[in-house]
């Protein structure tokens, strides 16, 4: 009898085991089922509130939907927020489900990334806004320099819009904590440019400065030779 016991006590253990188990897990099914429909929902009320405050329009006017459809992705900058707040809600639920199958490694590391998306979604939104201002500020600035009939008014508003774009995306990085990585790569490349427009300008220029130094010194050299006037005599 006793061996019969000791048989059959680790069967009881696991079923028992699996009897306190299945009820977690079914609970885990039911919240991850809730929590996708929740994000579908929330997808698409987030789209439609974004498009009912004609959201679309600064993100066309700011061209990151031009970027977004010369790389072939399809989608516009309305779709990926939309997308990001249907990640947030999954995720959520995904952690909320794990926890009550007490995986507390995993939950974690749902939970870091949960904690990430808000952060893409507020990078994205001052890639918009920034762009948006950046375009305006070009735009103005180069008309204004062809009403006062500055040459070049096109190059130095496209150089007013691209350097505006470089603090925004700086700022969108440092939202996501890339900032220090990217701003240290960005310095090197702009070293090495400088570095290679000096020595562009620097071997093409030769001619061009020899040719103004001769002529700065040639006219000098006819200056010094010639005869000064007479002063006549007052007696």
């Amino acid at each position: 009898m006793d061996n019969v016991d000791m048989l059959v006590e680790p069967i009881r253990a696991s079923l028992h085991q699996i009897g306190a188990f299945l009820p977690r897990l079914l609970l885990a099914l039911v919240v991850f089922v809730v929590g996708w429909l929740v994000a579908r929902l929330v997808r698409f009320a987030v789209v439609k509130a974004l498009h009912a405050i004609n959201f679309n329009v600064v993100t066309e006017k700011a061209g990151i939907d031009r970027v977004l459809a010369h790389g072939g992705t399809g989608i516009d900058t309305i779709r990926v927020l939309g997308a990001l707040f249907y990640w947030l809600v999954i995720l959520a639920a995904l952690m909320v489900a794990f926890n009550s199958l007490d995986l507390a490694y995993v939950t974690d590391l749902i939970g870091r990334i949960v904690l990430f998306v808000p952060r893409v979604m507020i990078a994205v939104v001052i890639l918009v806004f920034g762009a948006y201002f950046a375009r305006f500020v070009g735009a103005a600035l180069a008309t204004y320099l062809r009403n006062t009939g500055a040459r070049e008014a096109g190059l130095i508003g496209r150089f007013a819009l691209y350097a505006i774009m470089v603090f925004v995306v700086m700022i969108a990085l440092d939202q996501l904590e890339l900032g220090d990585i990217i701003r240290q790569t960005f310095l090197v490349l702009l070293a090495a440019v400088a570095l290679a427009l000096a020595l562009a300008f620097g071997i093409g220029g030769q001619k061009r400065a020899a040719e103004l130094l001769e002529r700065w010194s040639g006219h000098g050299v006819d200056e010094a030779h010639e005869p000064r006037p007479r002063s006549k005599s007052v007696l």
